[in-house]
């Protein structure tokens, strides 16, 4: 086997190793989220204090969220958030942000502005849940493509160095 065609699986191997990866800590995310009972307005509260230390440091979050495929299979994806602005009205609350993908199973493993950066509207929502006794679990979903959804920040995954790549 040519050293080119080994090093190409190996990226690969890599590639679905990460993918993996990915899924599992969605899943185990969303079913802590779930154990806690967190609620929308708790999210948006965090949301909010994202929003005010991009706006002052430059903070990007780390974000894990579910792409659907072509096929309806769902794979979580991840990138780094930019929080531009929470808009709250009614029983609504959507957030502008700057999306820069660093994983995909298509893409792979990319560095932050291999891609350019995507202007996204999340919403955040309660969603019922009838399967676990008439239980509420939060969702962030994207309005602007319907096939991302399922959007998991993480406030303890932050970085500044970003931002010329936020354009």
């Amino acid at each position: 086997m040519a050293s080119s065609q080994l090093m190409a699986e190996y990226r690969q191997w890599l590639t679905f190793q990460r993918q993996e990866q990915l899924s599992r800590e969605h899943q185990g995310i969303v079913q802590r989220l779930e154990d806690a009972r967190a609620s929308a307005n708790q999210v948006v509260q965090a949301y909010r204090s994202m929003a005010e230390k991009a706006s002052v440091e430059g903070a990007c979050y780390r974000t894990i969220f579910l792409r659907e495929r072509d096929d309806n299979h769902a794979l979580p994806c991840e990138g780094w958030l930019f929080v531009r602005r929470v808009l709250s009205e009614g029983n609504s609350t959507r957030v502008r942000v700057t999306l820069l993908e660093t994983f995909t199973l298509e893409d792979g493993i990319m560095a932050p502005g291999d891609k350019p950066a995507r202007k996204l509207t999340l919403e955040i929502f309660d969603q019922l849940n009838m399967d676990k006794g008439m239980r509420t679990n939060v969702r962030v979903d994207c309005l602007d493509t319907p096939q991302d959804y399922h959007f998991i920040t993480l406030l303890d995954a932050v970085r500044g160095d970003l931002r010329p790549h936020l354009k």
